[in-house]
């Protein structure tokens, strides 16, 4: 039985998955440090979670909190690249 890497797509995709969580629960806490006026999470810190994989949870966690959506940065980052990360993941699950 094989192991779960030994599929490349799949450990892929378990990593964005992983991220994307990591990425939303950041800003739920970012949103709340926010609320009680205390110090924050750097935008570089949420903005370096989107890039290594949690943009998908990122462009959620900008819906569910209201966070960080008139920053124009973040409106057009997060999804753009959530859609390449995925984009990617698709594209590598297609059969040759």
């Amino acid at each position: 039985m094989k192991t779960i890497a030994a599929y490349p797509v799949c450990l892929y995709i378990a990593w964005l998955l992983l991220l994307s969580v990591i990425l939303f629960a950041v800003m739920g806490r970012d949103k709340r440090l926010a609320q009680a006026r205390r110090r924050r999470v750097s935008e570089a810190s949420l903005f370096l979670l989107a890039l290594v994989g949690g943009a998908l949870g990122g462009v959620l966690g900008m819906q569910i909190f209201r966070h960080k959506t008139q920053h124009t940065k973040f409106v057009l980052g997060f999804p753009a690249l959530a859609l390449l990360q995925w984009g990617l993941a698709i594209w590598l699950l297609l059969p040759d």
